[in-house]
Parts: structure tokens; sequence; C-alpha cells
């Protein structure tokens, strides 16, 4: 059976011991504690779990400066977005999982402790790769722990290097320049997934410019998970979702938050409740506030 949105713990347990092709990563992070995640994969990780760092690993470089301006070594390493997070290209990509020994046979099972703040980051880039087994476990290391899974701390055995081929992209990344030019049309509903004192403007902790694309919809990521620490239900997302649509076509959206990477549970939770796929512009706010030409709203 293959996976391709959520993966409960159980689910995963007989996953692995079915012996079928597999590779969990583990994708912990604190935004304002860059080295807490691996700090907290090394403390406790599912038994063979890849760790994947959202700076380094699920990130382009921003280039380093010289005098003819910024620069980048190889085009391989040019982003595919901008914003604080910029998403390395999709070759880029296929090298590190080919160094973590990621092919294209196996089922990937992504997880964080943030509530799946940053494991859909991945779970949407292995989309985006072409490859469409890969889910994000429900309740993260938590669930896991409580239905009685094991953890191991420490390193884990390197894997022998594998050649990850990348697929036609199965998940569409819109750039600014896609949002700009469909900006408050009837084609395309923006949903930001920030906080509602950020998307009003109220506060802004982290990028020069404070409010939201003109026309968004608000739905902050948080609000998909439930008490349990779990997604909602998919009928209950999907009454969510539809009042927050109010009747515009979910194909139209377009998800987006601060830098791209909680925009993502969003979109997850509309393919939960069978709404998706939708579009994720990755750039997001941090890249949209950084051009004075783009119009903002309070």
């Amino acid at each position: 059976m293959t996976y391709t949105t959520l993966i409960s713990a159980p689910e995963l347990q007989s996953l692995i011991a079915s012996g079928a092709p597999l590779m969990v990563f583990d994708c912990s992070f604190e935004l304002m504690q860059p080295a807490a995640g691996a700090q907290q994969y090394a403390q406790a990780h599912i038994p063979g779990a890849v760790y994947a760092h959202l700076d380094t690993n699920l990130s382009a470089k921003h280039g380093a400066p010289g005098a003819g301006g910024t620069v980048t070594a190889q085009e391989a390493d040019q982003p595919a977005s901008g914003g604080r997070h910029p998403l390395p290209s999709r070759e880029r990509f296929a090298m590190w999982l080919s160094s973590v020994g990621f092919a294209n046979n196996m089922q990937a099972v992504v997880y964080d402790r943030q509530g799946a703040n940053y494991c859909g980051r991945l779970w949407w880039m292995l989309k985006w790769a072409g490859h469409d087994a890969v889910a994000v476990l429900d309740g993260g290391l938590q669930a896991w722990q409580a239905a009685g899974g094991a953890v191991n701390s420490g390193d884990e055995p390197a894997h022998f290097q594998s050649n990850f081929q990348l697929g036609a992209p199965l998940r569409r990344l819109a750039t600014a320049g896609d949002v700009l030019a469909h900006l408050q049309q009837p084609g395309q509903t923006v949903i930001d997934a920030r906080a509602g004192a950020r998307y009003r403007g109220e506060v802004e902790p982290l990028d020069p410019v404070a409010g939201h694309i003109p026309g968004a919809l608000n739905r902050p990521f948080a609000e998909n998970i439930g008490t349990d620490g779990r997604f909602k239900p998919a009928e209950q997302l999907r009454a969510e979702f539809e009042t927050l649509l109010a009747g515009r076509d979910p194909a139209t959206v377009v998800h987006q938050c601060g830098s791209g990477v909680s925009a993502v549970p969003n979109l997850l939770a509309m393919e939960v409740a069978g709404l998706g796929p939708t579009a994720l512009f990755a750039g997001s706010w941090s890249e949209w506030c950084s051009d004075p030409a783009r119009p903002v709203e309070k």
C-alpha cells in the first residue's frame, strides 16, 4: 500500500514490520534556534530515521557575496524560489536525496515534533520532485511514542548512495510573478497561513514590511490540528475550508505564509479533505514584501 497524505503511527509500525522499501525522515526544527532540531533528533528519533535540516537540506543557499554581487557556484545551486527559505533547485534536491540513499521505489514518511509545521516542507518537495509515495506521520514523534514506538538516540549508520531520478512535478510551484499577474482575479485565491496578527499587519517579527497580499484569505496553519495533536478529520477540514472559500473554486488556491514552510499544512489539509491538490507560493510574504512595487494590504 502506498501512503500519499497521512500515515498513522500504527500504520507506520506495520509498514516497517513488512520490510517494504521505506525511508523515514525527521524534520524537527525551531525557527529561532536553528540548531535545536538536530539536537532533538540526537536525543530521540524513530529508529533508522534520516535527519532533514530545513536550512541546509531543504532550502537553497542564498549565495556568497563577491565583488560582482551575490554569486552561486553552479547552476544546480540556483534557488527555485525567493524568500527567507528559498527552495533549492529540483536537481540540487535530487542530489541530496541520492546522498542519503533515498530511491524512487521507496515509501517516504516524514515527521517532526512541531505539529507538522516543518515536515510538510519535505512532503511537498518530494511531490514536486515527482515522487508521490510520501506521507506525513500524523501526530509526529509524540504519536509514535504514544503508540509504543521505539526511539533511538545519537547517529544512525550511513546509507549507501542511491540515484534518485526526478519525475514530472506533481504539485505546482507558483512564483511571485504568477501571484501578481492574477492578483484578486477569480482564477486565483490566495490563502495566508500566518497567525492572524501578522496577517492583519498588527505585528511583524521577521520581515521588513507588515501586512498581507491584497485579497488573501487567512487560515493559520495550526487550525488544521486537533487537540490530540493530529490532523482534524477529513470531513471537518472540508467544512472549514469550504466556509473559508465561500464558494471559490478550491482549484484556484495558492498557499503562502512567511517563507513557504508553514503554508504546507494548509495545502496538505486540503488534500486530506479531498479539495486538492493546490499550488504553493514558496517565496511567500518574505519574497512578496521584498519588492516595494508589489501591493500590500492591511
